[in-house]
């Protein structure tokens, strides 16, 4: 069995956003509050975390998480690693496997070279930095993954699938290698930022043409902006197959 814990669905700014009074920011719904994007999968007694942005603190204390098996990191930009110095208390008894991309790899060092010393100063969290490469599975535990390719605007980012199901975030396009290893998925989660075209990130109708093409039997969004809309609103225009993630939210 997969569990998949939604703890962030929110894009970089989170929501609300800071210094806004828009009627997203403002309602009182807790689907509307969405720390930055980050999930806990569970695959049997496996705990995966995809991302580590800056709300991980609150994240963690909220879902209670008492063990992380390993990390996988989609990219470098801050909402997606942002935490990790947080992961302190789950490196105690060994190092934290991180698994990236190499060049993710060199950018975490150089952000946060403290972790990485010969010799560390007492408390540091560990890690053990794994490097991984696109359409090449790899395994955490008895847990297979694949590592799929996702451009954010010019950027190649991870996205990841474990069994049946993937998980993609900030993604504008999708090369036809990952188009082909999507197939098959009972559940699909996707970014959608907001209603109206972005740079970098899929619209809302982007992202459902893609859930279109590739058939998932659910699709779920997250990675969402304050410009979406209200959740309650913009949720009357989905498909039946698909629906807003929102901040909790757990799917086996």
């Amino acid at each position: 069995m997969i569990r998949i814990e939604f703890l962030g669905t929110g894009t970089s700014t989170g929501v609300p956003q800071v210094n806004c009074s828009c009627e997203v920011c403002s309602s009182a719904d807790v689907r509307d509050k969405r720390l930055r994007a980050s999930v806990l999968v569970t695959v049997d007694q496996c705990n995966i975390l995809i991302d580590c942005g800056p709300d991980f603190r609150c994240q963690a204390l909220r879902s209670h998480i008492a063990r992380i098996d390993a990390l996988l990191v989609t990219h470098s930009h801050y909402d997606h690693c942002g935490g990790l110095d947080d992961l302190r208390p789950y490196c105690i008894e060994k190092p934290l496997p991180i698994y990236a991309e190499q060049s993710v790899i060199d950018d975490i060092k150089a952000r946060i070279p403290y972790c990485f010393k010969e010799h560390l100063y007492p408390g540091v969290p560990r890690f053990e930095m794994r490097p991984i490469n696109p359409y090449v599975p790899f395994r955490v535990g008895q847990v297979e993954i694949m590592p799929l390719q996702v451009m954010h605007y010019k950027l190649p980012i991870m996205g990841f699938r474990i069994g049946d199901v993937a998980y993609i975030t900030d993604c504008l396009t999708l090369p036809e290698a990952t188009i082909r290893q999507l197939e098959g998925l009972d559940v699909l989660v996707i970014n959608a930022l907001r209603r109206t075209p972005h740079l970098s990130h899929q619209s809302l109708d982007e992202a459902l043409a893609l859930i279109e093409r590739l058939s998932p039997r659910r699709a779920y969004l997250t990675h969402m902006s304050h410009q979406m809309g209200r959740h309650s609103d913009v949720s009357t225009l989905l498909p039946p197959n698909v629906a807003f993630a929102y901040d909790t939210m757990t799917v086996e």
